[in-house]
């Protein structure tokens, strides 16, 4: 089992930049798709991107697709999530999971971080 924990959040205005890390724990993380999903009040939790164990393939959700970009330094078993142009929609708290593949991290995911707040005031 590969534990995550996430870091960057905060608050942020319209229009602003966060990153986000999340550190895996356990010698196998690199050989995990890495993924973030967001869960904001009252909604289900939702993709956001994936980055295959390589870091040579991405996905996107439609609504993040040209602001976040994910990353992964496999050295620091580490995986980023540069987010730009924050709208308020954005406000969710921010989960980092494993996965064996990106054609199926939406609907099946190994291990889940704790989270960390994103704010973004308008």
């Amino acid at each position: 089992q590969v534990q995550l924990e996430e870091s960057g959040g905060g608050l942020v205005q319209a229009g602003g930049s966060l990153r986000l890390s999340c550190l895996a724990s356990g010698r196998t993380s690199s050989t995990y798709v890495m993924g973030w999903f967001r869960q904001a009040p009252g909604k289900a939790r939702e993709f956001v991107a994936a980055i295959s164990q390589s870091g040579g393939a991405t996905s996107y959700a439609d609504s993040v697709k040209g602001r976040y970009t994910i990353s992964r330094d496999n050295a620091k078993k580490t995986v980023y999530l540069q987010m730009n142009s924050l709208k308020p929609q954005d406000t969710a708290t921010y989960y980092c999971v494993t996965a064996l593949a990106i054609a199926t991290i939406k609907y099946s995911q190994g291990s889940w971080g704790q989270g960390t707040q994103v704010t973004v005031s308008s």
